[in-house]
Formats: structure tokens, C-alpha cells, sequence
């Protein structure tokens, strides 16, 4: 018997199982941003067979530590999660492919003008994707932490000068969005991170981090849209009935 119903969203059995995100990542379906369809509609725009789907997604599911893992962590601590493995990575990896495009563009950037695209659109990311987690650090996660401990000591968390949480939230998710869109943009101009023949091998290095920030940011965006989020939402309507 079937462990996945087709009916069932995208997000949902990503969250359930990290591991589907690689089967989603191999037929380019957004689980992230656009994870709020069904297999069903999913196979439908891309021409899919929804039950080889699901049988790849089910072999993925074996001994999915992660999953069972993330599954086990309150709010605070997927905050933290979050914070010590993606938001750390985003920073770490950063000024590395800064350094690789600046190499690579001046190298091949006549025979191959995209690259000067792909280095605009990623410096772009770069800027708005570190505010983004500063945003997230210093206002959006600490009243998280805030409703998670109130909720384990059954007291009443002050009301944070933003006011509602889904304020800060419907921003973030915004430019996640946004996020995923410009990388949409590089995959394409980078044929899906396909080095063409003459690429030296610091021209295929410099596509292989690229595509491997890309899923890495595809991770991040999942667990905070489907999972922290809707946790903090559900939350902060339980304190305040809004």
C-alpha cells in the first residue's frame, strides 16, 4: 500500500521527509516558494507520471534521519537550527563564490557573456539575502524563541512592536520568493549549472557551489516557510486570538 497520496502537497511531504527534496529537485518542482500544490498538480504542469513520482519519493523516504530529526525540534530550536547550519552557510559561502565569479568572469567572460549576468544577479542575492537573515536574527527569531518559551511555561509573551507576527513573516516569505525567482534566473542562464567544453576547472568548480547554494537555499526557504512559520503562527494565535 501506498505510504504517498497524491493528493498530498508538496510541502507537506517534504517536511515529512527531507530526502524528497532531492527527488523534487531532480524534476525542477519548487518545494519551497511554490510548495502549496498536490503531486497530482505538480505532474500535471510538467508532464510527469505521478506514480514513478511516488515511487522515488518513497524510496527516498529510508532512514531519513534528518527529517526525524528536524521533526523533533520545538520552534526555538529549529530557530537555531535554521541559524547555526543554513544562515551560517549562506555567510560562509558567500564572499567564496564572490571570489570564484570574479576569477571565472574575467577568464571566460568574452566567450561566455552570461557569466557577467550570473555574477550581477548573484551579488544581488548576496545583499538582500544577508539583511534578510538579519531581519530574521534580530527581530522575527528572538519573539519566536519568545512564544516557544511562554508556550513550555504557560505564561503570556508581550505583544512585539511589529505586531502581528505574520507581519514580519509575509515579508520574509516575499523575498524568499524573490530569492528563488533570481535563482531560477541563474539556473537558466547556467543551463542548469552545465559547464560548457572549454570551461576550465575552476569554471566547473564555481557551477557545482552555485547549484549547491541553490539547494542549500531551497532547504532553508522549505523549513522556514512550512514549518517554522505556520508553528509561530499557530502560536501566536493561541496567545492572542488574532
Amino acid at each position: 500500500m501506498s505510504q504517498i497520496d497524491t493528493k498530498q502537497k508538496i510541502s507537506d511531504i517534504v517536511s515529512d521527509n527531507l530526502k524528497a527534496a532531492d527527488v523534487f529537485e531532480k524534476y525542477n518542482i519548487d518545494f519551497c516558494c511554490g510548495g502549496n500544490i498536490t503531486i497530482d498538480e505538480a505532474c500535471r504542469e510538467r508532464g510527469l507520471d505521478s506514480k514513478q513520482l511516488v515511487t522515488e519519493l518513497e524510496k527516498s523516504m529510508n532512514g531519513d534521519a534528518d527529517a526525524q530529526y528536524i521533526q523533533s525540534l520545538n520552534s526555538a530550536e529549529l530557530a537555531d537550527y535554521i541559524e547555526q547550519n543554513h544562515h551560517t552557510y549562506v555567510t560562509e559561502n558567500i564572499p567564496v563564490l564572490q571570489q570564484y565569479l570574479e576569477k571565472v568572469c574575467s577568464v571566460h567572460g568574452d566567450n561566455h557573456p552570461e557569466l557577467h549576468k550570473i555574477r550581477q544577479l548573484f551579488e544581488e542575492s548576496a545583499g538582500v539575502l544577508t539583511q534578510h537573515m538579519k531581519k530574521e536574527e534580530l527581530i522575527l527569531f528572538p519573539f519566536i524563541r519568545k512564544l516557544e518559551t511562554a508556550r513550555q511555561n504557560g505564561s503570556t509573551p508581550e505583544k512585539p512592536h511589529f505586531g502581528h507576527v505574520t507581519h514580519p513573516i509575509t515579508m520574509m516569505r516575499e523575498e524568499h520568493a524573490n530569492e528563488g525567482a533570481r535563482f531560477e534566473e541563474i539556473d537558466s542562464l547556467s543551463e542548469s549549472y552545465n559547464p560548457p567544453p572549454d570551461a576550465c576547472n575552476t569554471f566547473r568548480v564555481l557551477y557545482h557551489k552555485l547549484y549547491k547554494f541553490e539547494k542549500d537555499l531551497h532547504r532553508h526557504i522549505h523549513l522556514e516557510n512550512n514549518i517554522l512559520f505556520p508553528n509561530a503562527e499557530k502560536m501566536y494565535q493561541s496567545f492572542f486570538g488574532e
